[in-house]
């Protein structure tokens, strides 16, 4: 059994984290950790999330002693800021434990990115070039070999699974334009005005300037432009996609080429006779994508849960993948109405 804590475990995705590992043949559930000036130090997990009442009762300690925690624990979530990841992750490292993290703090190795777009200057740039993205789908292998995993965000998993198979099919000329919306809870549990859900309406922002769109770019090695949209309404994301094929009449050379990436990849369903929506895969670890092409013109459609595919259901999908486990071990069932 591998010890595992969860570190941010007081929030949305860290919750979700608990709930899996609780319920992971091969994982015990370690601890449950927030930083040390946290009002939620103390508490029950279960007495801010409900639902977990009965199913993961353990206390959400104070994170104060690194090496104690490191040395009794084989798997590290950090469900925690990108600052806070940044920082913690080379010490757990350190220490030879397996880390999984759901910040953008490691996922993409680049010289300014990190002080162009999260306003802080990167210090452990051995780390970004050493870590693997895990975008479950498609780094399999590097998944498996490396110690530590750069989990991809909602917005960029549900836009790159749907372009992936097709880019080498598009007019190199035509940057792909991605509409994306997605459920507040996507801002964390910590609400502000801007995200508060009664003052929501659904609207685009960071227009040119959002942090995912380069991380987008950066591994499909393709530029896109990318339009986020908070939306009113609690979890998911829908990404509707719209590229140019490079010549006409590509419809069965699109199909083949979605059916030959995902045909042995238990979290993507592909739809043929209806348009994917937040209502399929909320709660759910998949990601369902749907296409239509008239002419020159490919328009994709991918959703998922974004706290899930999004967040902690591929963090623990890329814990099977490393050390061999069915990919959706504790992902299955969780069928609600």
């Amino acid at each position: 059994m591998l010890k595992t804590s969860i570190i941010g475990a007081s929030g949305y995705t860290g919750a979700e984290l608990a709930s899996m590992v609780q319920n992971h043949p091969n994982l015990t559930l370690a601890g449950l950790y927030v930083s040390a000036n946290s009002v939620d130090a103390g508490k029950s997990i279960a007495s801010i999330h409900a639902r977990l009442s009965g199913v993961v009762d353990a206390a959400l300690l104070p994170l104060t002693d690194i090496d104690a925690v490191a040395k009794h624990n084989d798997v590290i979530f950090l469900a925690t800021a990108h600052e806070v990841s940044h920082d913690l992750a080379p010490l757990f490292l350190a220490k030879g434990c397996q880390v999984f993290d759901l910040s953008g703090a490691f996922r993409v190795s680049s010289p300014n990115f990190y002080r162009e777009y999260y306003g802080f200057i990167h210090q452990h740039d051995e780390w970004t070039c050493k870590s693997a993205y895990g975008l479950a789908e498609w780094n399999q292998q590097s998944i498996q070999e490396s110690q530590m995993i750069a989990v991809p965000g909602c917005y960029p998993t549900a836009s790159q699974l749907a372009i992936r198979p097709v880019i080498d099919l598009l007019d190199s000329k035509q940057w792909p334009i991605i509409n994306a919306i997605s459920g507040v809870s996507g801002a964390g549990r910590k609400s502000t005005l801007v995200n508060s859900f009664c003052e929501v309406s659904l609207q685009p922002y960071g227009l040119f300037t959002h942090r995912h769109q380069p991380e987008i770019s950066h591994h499909l090695g393709n530029e896109v432009v990318f339009i986020p949209h908070l939306g009113n309404f609690k979890r998911g994301i829908i990404a509707t996609i719209t590229m140019k094929l490079s010549q006409q009449e590509m419809e069965e050379s699109v199909a083949e080429a979605f059916y030959s990436a995902y045909k042995d990849k238990p979290a993507i369903r592909l739809l043929e006779s209806q348009m994917p929506s937040i209502q399929g895969v909320e709660n759910t670890p998949f990601c369902d994508i749907a296409w239509r092409v008239q002419g020159q013109h490919l328009i994709v459609v991918s959703a998922i849960d974004n706290l899930l595919k999004g967040a902690a259901s591929q963090a623990m999908q890329c814990l099977n993948i490393h050390y061999g486990f069915p990919e959706l071990t504790a992902l299955l069932p969780q069928v609600r109405l």
